[in-house]
């Protein structure tokens, strides 16, 4: 006997070509199916619960955490960017000096923002040949959007020179 599509409200269920005899076979491989899906059920909601209680716990030691701790913390935090911004910075100051800086350093200007400096290149012997604008980084530190648009305007040729004139 041949079974074809059986309807259970909107959502239909296709029997296959299934004969008595396999859906019998399937009817008593059904409770160990059952049996296992219940004890898998209860291990992922026994997991559950104990990840919630451990996460609960570990917001509940933060949230306990004194008015005195929290100013440590911050306070460490803030000595650590601190540090972080000055050794940028002294980084950008000496620059110049290092050995694969890109223009010879008595062309080269500090501006710091909203580039580092700008080189002008041959001044040092009286006639500039080229204009080079130098953002210095370290680390991983990326281009701010405000470098990233100058970087654009600049290889974009939109450079002019302006001549003001105080009278």
């Amino acid at each position: 006997m041949r079974f074809g599509w059986l309807f259970s409200g909107a959502a239909a269920v296709y029997a296959g070509c299934m004969n008595i005899e396999g859906l019998h076979a399937g009817l008593q491989a059904g409770p160990a199916i059952i049996v296992a899906l219940i004890v898998f059920s209860a291990l992922v909601i026994a997991a559950g619960v104990l990840a919630y209680r451990a996460g609960r716990q570990r917001g509940l030691l933060e949230a306990e955490l004194s008015e005195g701790e929290r100013m440590d913390l911050a306070r460490k935090d803030a000595i650590e960017r601190s540090r972080a911004v000055l050794s940028g910075q002294i980084s950008e100051q000496i620059a110049p000096w290092l050995p694969d800086f890109p223009v010879n350093p008595s062309d080269a200007r500090f501006i710091g923002k909203p580039v580092d400096f700008v080189a002008f290149c041959g001044a040092d012997e009286g006639l500039v040949r080229e204009i080079v604008f130098i953002e210095v980084k370290t680390g991983h530190s990326a281009l701010s959007p405000v470098e990233r648009s100058v970087r654009e305007a600049i290889t974009q040729g939109q450079v002019r020179w302006v001549e003001y004139r105080l009278e």
